[in-house]
């Protein structure tokens, strides 16, 4: 049989998907999804850099990081 996942946006969409599958009698597993440490510290880090102005341009990146010297 075939699987979905769902990604519902908010605490109401997945209340609400949860209540239809109970009631189609749907077995169905919770899982909470959570990131690392390190890549939410990455997260709270880049954030911080757009809040000061630390930002640069998309081409800006693709010059430092993509062209080949």
């Amino acid at each position: 049989m075939e699987s979905i996942l769902i990604h519902p946006d908010n605490a109401e969409q997945l209340k609400i998907v949860k209540a239809f599958l109970k009631d189609l009698k749907v077995k169905f597993e919770s899982q909470v999804s959570t990131f690392p440490p390190h890549v939410l510290k990455g997260i709270e880090e880049s954030i911080a850099q757009h809040e000061n102005g630390q930002t640069i341009s998309l081409q800006e990146f693709k010059e430092k990081h993509l062209v080949k010297k």
